[in-house]
């Protein structure tokens, strides 16, 4: 009797952890593909940019350091590793697309090109995709991060290997805070 108490007792326990271990491997495969939504949505960008340049370009000759600045952080993003590293070239990237923009400004006649208008509103579609792909990725980084921190899945987590993900956090400063409005 008692044997089969104590082999019922093991294969319970052999269940729990099978759980505890598969939840585990599902929750990081939803974070593993909530990163690939934010590269997706990141090389588009990246793809269109040169375009966008191009485009202000024939408008803006003068403004050559703004197109530079713009080619250097694209590269810098593009190179970036792990999600760290990204969201801090990705902010570095957003802004040098602000300055961009404000040139633009600056030329009635390139505010009304076709292509150009064309370009920024599919830019900023992606920048809207890429905003739903973050939210994402940090909601799937959130469970995650619980799965790996909650008794007993934690002891799971830690003999297996299983760390926590970083969030996909705004780095700048200015972007946290509240823009000013003035009429």
């Amino acid at each position: 009797m008692n044997f089969w108490m104590i082999l019922l007792c093991v294969a319970v326990l052999a269940v729990l952890v099978i759980n505890a271990y598969n939840r585990l491997v599902r929750l990081k495969a939803m974070v593993d593909e909530a990163w690939s939504g934010i590269e997706v949505q990141l090389k588009r960008r990246y793809d269109l940019v040169p375009n966008l340049v191009n485009v202000v370009k024939g408008y803006a000759t003068h403004e050559s350091t703004v197109f530079e600045q713009v080619a250097k952080m694209r590269s810098i993003a593009m190179g970036a590793q792990g999600i760290e590293q990204k969201a801090g070239a990705e902010s570095g990237f957003s802004g040098v697309l602000k300055t961009l923009f404000a040139v633009a400004e600056q030329y009635p006649e390139l505010k009304a090109n076709i292509n150009f208008l064309e370009l920024q509103k599919t830019l900023g579609d992606i920048e809207t995709e890429l905003q739903l792909s973050r939210r994402y990725y940090n909601g799937s980084a959130r469970s995650y991060n619980i799965a790996t921190r909650v008794f007993p899945s934690s002891l799971i987590a830690s003999a297996t290997g299983f760390t926590a993900y970083p969030y996909f956090q705004v780095s700048d400063e200015t972007e946290r805070q509240a823009p000013e409005v003035r009429f």
